[in-house]
Order: C-alpha cells, then structure tokens, then sequence
C-alpha cells in the first residue's frame, strides 16, 4: 500500500508540472504581445502616453512599448526597422517618411502649441507678445540667454524654422553667439537648463504644463498661429520590414485616430487644462 502511494504521488505530481509547463508557453505568449513605437518626449514627458495607452491595451491586449526621443532620432529609428509604428510631430518629416516608402500612409492625430518662456524678470521684454519673430528678435537683441534643445526633434526643427522667420541663425552665427545655447538633449533637461540660467526657451505646451521644476520660468509669447504643433502617426511599412508587427500596429494607429482614441486625447488634462486636441478628421491635419 505503502508503494502504490507512493507510485500516485509520483504521478500526480509529474501530472501537475505537465499542467505547469503546458500553461508557462501560454502566459509567455499573452506577455509577448506588444508593439514598439518610436514618438517623441513630449508624449511621453506630458504624461499622454501614461493616460491614453492603458486603455488601448484594456481594449485589445496590445502592450505598447514606447521608444521616446527626439523626432530626427524617432524616424531613424523606424528607418532603421526598430519600430512598428512613427508617432511624432515634425509634419515635413512625416511626409519624407512615406514619400520614402517607410510608411504607406500618414494619419493626423492631435495638435498642441509651443509656447515661448523664460524668466518672470522678461530682460528681452517679451512678455504677452503675440508675435514670435519680434520676440526673438528681441531676445536676440539683448543677447539674453537662450537654451535649444539642439538634437533635430521637432521641437528643434521649429525653433530653428522660426529664427528664420525672424532672419536670424544663432545656431550657426560665426563666432559663436555665447548667449545661444544648444545642448543636443530632450525638453525636460532643456527646460531645467533655462530655469538653471533664467534663460528663454521653446518648448511644446504639453511638456511645460507637467514640468515641475519651473523655477523662475513662466510662458511669456503665445498665440501665434506660427506656434501650431501637429502630429502624425504611421505604420512603418511591413514590406520593407517583415518582422513589423502590422496588425496590431495598424490597430495602434486606427485606435488613435478613433472616436475612443480621440476621446482619450481630449480627456486627459492637467489642473483642468487639456494638453492635446484631437484633429484626425481635419482636412489639411
């Protein structure tokens, strides 16, 4: 009797780690599901990403796995394959993505602002200036501290778009001008920079309004249609890339562009302010 207990036990026991094995693959397989996007800091530095992805993957079991730089560095990324979708906001760049076959098709999903600031103290005198090219003019006039974030985000490649439209190069006056300052890293270290130096700077609103280390800084020039920020979403393109996960990043994109993923947008604000306004059914977005 002694033995045929034993025997039972045995069994059982090699039944139970049979069960055990059989299920770990599965789990495996539940866990393995995910995307990987390549966006930009401000979607991630705003918190968005952190209120709108939860409910994508409750919807669909999808993990997203965000990949947050700058744009430049976010589309060399899919450029390269190492991403299953492009969710930026430089919207030239979009459009040399797919004219370039890395994308078969550009969606707009949202829009914000940039706003300049800097220190209450204003010594450029900009303050409650509507007119962005006059504001740097100034800023450039008093030679006042100005921090770029200097790493071909789309932050940057507007900043440098609207020194132009002041007909200012900081960035490549020779010599140098010491009082333009270009440190090739993300917002929230640029911003914390300018508040370092009472600098000015320009940032994406969504990014400001969750920065909590604003030291002297306040938004000081706003409103100005040249201030628009819109981005885009793309699916990098499977037939360049056979291991994009297509489907599910195509459903990624679809959901963003969803009245639920459009709602999600809009729903997620700070202190009672939206950060984000979803346009994907904007004409020209």
């Amino acid at each position: 009797m002694l033995r045929r207990s034993f025997v039972l036990g045995v069994a059982a026991a090699a039944a139970l780690t049979g069960l055990i094995q059989t299920a770990i693959p599965s789990a495996a397989s539940a866990a393995d599901r995910f995307i990987t996007v390549a966006s930009t800091t401000s979607t991630e530095d705003s918190g968005l990403f952190g209120s709108i992805l939860p409910k994508f993957t409750a919807k669909t079991g999808i993990e997203v796995r965000v990949v947050a730089k700058g744009t430049g560095q976010a589309i060399d990324l899919a450029k390269r394959g190492d991403a299953d979708v492009l969710f930026v906001h430089h919207k030239p760049s979009e459009e040399k993505f797919v004219a370039e076959g890395f994308s078969t098709l550009r969606k707009p999903v949202m829009y914000n602002d940039f706003v300049i600031v800097g220190p209450a103290a204003d010594p450029a005198g900009i303050k409650g200036g509507k007119d962005v090219a006059a504001a740097l003019s100034k800023i450039a006039a008093a030679k006042a501290p100005f921090v770029s974030r200097g790493d071909d985000s789309g932050t940057h490649k507007a900043e440098l778009a609207l020194w132009k439209t002041a007909s200012l190069d900081p960035a490549k006056a020779e010599p140098k001008e010491s009082w333009y300052r270009s440190i090739g890293q993300g917002m929230g270290p640029t911003l914390n920079t300018a508040a370092a130096m009472n600098g000015y700077t320009l940032t994406d609103r969504g990014t400001w309004l969750n920065f909590k280390n604003r030291g002297p800084l306040t938004v000081l020039v706003e409103g100005d249609k040249r201030l628009f920020n819109q981005y885009g979403a793309m699916l990098v393109n499977p037939a360049k890339f056979a291991h994009v996960k297509a489907a599910d990043g195509q459903a990624f994109v679809d959901w963003l562009v969803s009245a639920e993923g459009q709602k999600a947008i809009a729903d997620y604000t700070i202190n009672g302010e939206q950060l984000f306004f979803p346009n994907a059914n904007e004409p020209g977005a």
